[in-house]
């Protein structure tokens, strides 16, 4: 039996797949798909998901593989008119080291999640398609197109807007379509020279639209979107290449000759909807399946993201035994608002940009805003929140970087690098919390590590293993800690506890509450190796 069998492999279910992995969890992906798609559609991760990717061990690839955000380059009946670049003046700080996504293709962006899911022995199963789901209380039996079967212990359903898995649970996806607002879309191919690869070009007319951008890692590949063509009675035509050849020669004023070729045509429509729960006994639904938005501010991979990072260390508690059942509730209770706040965004955001564009040197960067970059999402409201902070970070916010080092070599690193892996993290600001890290780590055993970190100044000749040196003070500054505090981060880095060190309680209650330690684990005894806990 697998722990998880995940339905769907987009973005989505490989966050969640790579997540589940690298925790020692039993994980199946099936996609319906033949063969791996080669669609390019989302245009890349934002900020917030980038720092999901560098948690999961591949934003490096995901950098290498991309673009920083283009300039945008806005034009009127073929001539330009206005150069904006959304991300001027921003640069990354101390506690957000990605000020700005990055461009990738989102098939190139599969690639490097599935070979990571490969270096822990799973790989996607093609050409195979979830037909049917049976509750057998502590299992669901998954019937495939082919006559076979499967049993999984949950089954997530990532499988997109159309979701097979969320209509077989009967789940409403209540919302609306504007069949008004259409948009035919495709990975087209011009002539080399033509047109600046460094620029994303926005040819916005009275009488419709054309936007061109270069696509990374190929030498003539772009993403084009237009408004449709329509007949004579005002209906919109079907995508093809020789009416993406007349939309490019329409509102570029080039020879449609240029426009080599178009592979992966499709049709966009505005839908706003959403499911109206996240779970049904032991099947859960994440990305697209869950929750559909307008295009602008390009929110729709990210959140997905973002849902699986958020389910998959919930799903792995519960799988180990180390947390109730009760735990997948806070999956939805977390994640459900933030969509209902995405879809809002997204349609503001289109709104805004539609009204922009009518108007000459209006174009796509009216779209992004601070909070299309995912920084500022959190879970305040959430049950496993807690009552406390500093200077305005709280429980259940997101949690910040900051540059430090490691107190006993001097070695620079990172606090997302001591938050990385499957695990709790616990910090310590302040020498009256060393009590509570020992036995925070005593207490549970291979799933927290708990880290010391010195003041400016501060660092003994001999430091705890692991500690950090906060040698700027940026951590603190991050976390507004003042005096002796204890910090608990969720798995999914989100700040679970600040609570004064002199509360001893305070953290190995909450610690009590994300993991519910074996009695094996208690009676290890205490001690840090290298800021973990080891058996």
């Amino acid at each position: 039996m697998t722990d998880v069998l995940i339905v769907g492999a987009g973005p989505t279910g490989l966050t969640l797949a790579c997540d589940l992995a690298r925790r020692d969890i039993g994980v199946r992906v099936v996609d319906k798909s033949p063969e791996y798609p080669r669609s390019s559609r989302a245009k890349g991760p934002n900020p917030r998901s980038l720092e999901v990717l560098e948690d999961l061990g591949v934003v490096e690839a995901v950098l290498a593989a991309g673009s920083a955000p283009l300039p945008m380059r806005k034009y009127r009946d073929g001539v330009p008119v206005s150069d904006a670049d959304p991300y001027a003046g921003s640069s990354p700080t101390p506690d957000a080291p990605y000020d700005r996504g990055r461009l990738v293709a989102q098939w190139r962006l599969e690639e490097i999640l599935r070979d990571r899911l490969v270096g822990f022995g799973v790989t996607v199963e093609t050409g195979t398609e979830v037909v049917g789901l049976t509750d057998r209380g502590a299992s669901v039996a998954v019937a495939l197109a082919d006559g076979s079967g499967a049993d999984a212990r949950y089954v997530v359903g990532c499988d997109g807007a159309r979701s097979r898995v969320r209509k077989l649970l009967g789940i409403p996806f209540d919302g609306e379509t504007d069949e008004a607002q259409q948009m035919v879309c495709g990975d087209v191919e011009i002539t080399p020279g033509v047109l600046d690869r460094g620029i994303w070009h926005q040819w916005f007319d009275e009488d419709g639209a054309v936007m061109l951008c270069p696509i990374p890692g190929t030498q003539t590949g772009w993403w084009f979107q237009s408004g449709p063509e329509r007949d004579a009675d005002g209906r919109p035509l079907a995508p093809s290449l020789e009416g993406f050849r007349r939309l490019f020669a329409l509102h570029t004023r080039l020879p449609s000759a240029h426009l080599t070729g178009a592979t992966l045509l499709s049709t966009y429509r505005v839908n706003v909807r959403m499911a109206d729960r996240y779970r049904l006994g032991r099947v859960l639904l994440a990305g697209d399946a869950a929750h559909v938005q307008a295009i602008a501010g390009g929110l729709g991979m990210n959140t997905g993201i973002q849902d699986a990072f958020n389910l998959g260390w919930k799903l792995a508690q519960v799988l180990r035994g180390r947390a109730g059942d009760e735990l997948l509730d806070t999956y939805e209770e977390e994640r459900l608002p933030v969509a209902a706040w995405t879809l809002d965004l997204a349609s503001e955001r289109l709104r805004a940009t539609l009204e922009a564009i009518r108007k000459p040197g209006g174009g796509l960067d009216t779209a992004v805003t601070p909070s299309t970059t995912g920084l500022d999402q959190g879970y305040r409201w959430s049950s496993l929140a807690r009552p406390g902070g500093h200077r305005g970070l709280r429980s259940g916010d997101r949690a910040p970087d900051a540059p430090c080092t490691d107190a006993g070599t001097g070695t620079p690193t990172r606090l997302f690098r001591v938050l990385a892996g499957p695990h709790i993290t616990v910090l310590g600001f302040g020498p009256g919390t060393e009590h509570v890290l020992r036995e925070a780590a005593a207490a549970h055993d291979g799933i927290v590590r708990a880290f010391r970190v010195y003041d400016a100044g501060t660092a003994p000749a001999s430091p705890l293993p692991g500690a950090l040196h906060d040698r700027d003070g940026h951590a603190r500054t991050a976390y507004g800690v003042t005096g002796d505090t204890v910090v608990v981060i969720r798995p999914d880095n989100h700040v679970g506890l600040i609570a004064d060190a002199e509360d001893h309680g305070a953290a190995l209650r909450y610690l009590a509450v994300l993991d519910r330690a074996r009695e094996a684990d208690r009676m290890c005894g205490a001690g840090m190796v290298d800021g973990t806990r080891k058996g």
